[in-house]
């Protein structure tokens, strides 16, 4: 089967579109027929390099895959697998490793759900990030009706899920996003929108929840918090890796504006509810661009040029 792989770290020109064995699933998995995945900053990290130990931990050897997460369609079922069945359309993740950038990919059924109804597979495919933004906002933060809501890097492919499961949890959204993106992220719903290049975060006023998708300048995005406010980080500095972690852990424990943290790991009940938001209207894809598989190069240079609206696509089958 064909997928994205690299030789060595470094910039976009290092991958390519190569042949690889097509999985057969090992008992309790599904193999899936991939239609789209997504690009995420991770993996622009991971092939650059910049994660050596991350990356080495996930996929030992070359060549190296690219990919996180998914949609298709089940094609066949590995003894004893249960839940999906061969025909249904799906979206999932991997888990901890890389390779949704091919024509297939084993999974264990407990990593996937049913894709929403309705919805085409390439579109969906800019979708899977938002289990991120359910865990971050939900189940960390508890948004609540009535609650203020800060989300920086708002046009981003978590900002602009974050922007909409905002207002379907009832909060007030403010947004911070670039110029050109501002419109959109008031059509996804948000309240009030601003330039972050142009406003301070002195400016916004208090919050009672901040979700920080940038990972730069966390103690002044903190001091924006009510007394009883919560921030939720999943970004950090790549300039500052140790002084930015360091942060994170202990705004974790103490004082009362606490900063939340976590390493994202989607079950099949976090697809299912992503699902289930899509159904109702509360959420809607935003994709930037979508690209064949073959220019997965030119897909991570445009990721990597910034200003990206939602989601850059890869389109597989």
């Amino acid at each position: 089967m064909r997928a994205a792989l690299f030789d060595r770290y470094g910039p976009p020109e290092v991958l390519y579109v190569g042949t690889v064995p097509k999985p057969a699933p090992a008992p309790g998995e599904v193999l899936v027929r991939v239609h789209a995945a997504s690009l995420n900053g991770g993996e622009l990290h991971g092939r650059a390099g910049r994660v050596r130990p991350v990356t080495e931990l996930m996929q030992r050897g070359w060549p190296k895959r690219m990919g996180l997460d998914f949609t298709g369609e089940v094609v066949a079922l590995g003894a004893g697998a249960t839940g999906p069945k061969v025909g249904d359309r799906v979206w999932g993740v991997l888990g901890r490793t890389f390779g949704s950038n091919a024509e297939y990919v084993a999974v264990r059924p407990r990593r996937l759900s049913l894709a929403p109804a309705g919805l085409d597979l390439v579109e969906a495919a800019a979708l899977p990030v938002g289990t991120t933004a359910i865990t971050a906002l939900r189940d960390k933060a508890r948004l609540r009706p009535g609650e203020r809501l800060l989300v920086r890097g708002a046009s981003g492919g978590v900002g602009v899920v974050a922007v909409q499961l905002g207002k379907a949890l009832g909060a007030h959204v403010t947004a911070l996003a670039g110029p050109r993106n501002l419109d959109l992220v008031r059509d996804l719903g948000a309240d009030e929108a601003y330039d972050y290049a142009t406003t301070a975060p002195a400016d916004l006023g208090r919050f009672d929840v901040v979700m920080d998708t940038v990972g730069t300048d966390h103690p002044a995005y903190r001091r924006l918090l009510t007394p009883s406010g919560r921030m939720v980080a999943i970004a950090f500095d790549l300039g500052r890796p140790a002084a930015s972690l360091a942060y994170i852990a202990a705004s974790a424990v103490h004082g009362g504006r606490r900063v939340r943290a976590f390493s994202g790991d989607p079950s099949h009940r976090l697809f299912a509810d992503l699902a289930r938001y899509v159904e109702r209207g509360d959420l809607r894809p935003v994709v930037d661009t979508v690209f064949p598989l073959e220019e997965v190069a030119e897909a991570h240079r445009a990721l990597e040029a910034g200003g990206v609206r939602g989601k850059i696509v890869l389109r597989i089958a």
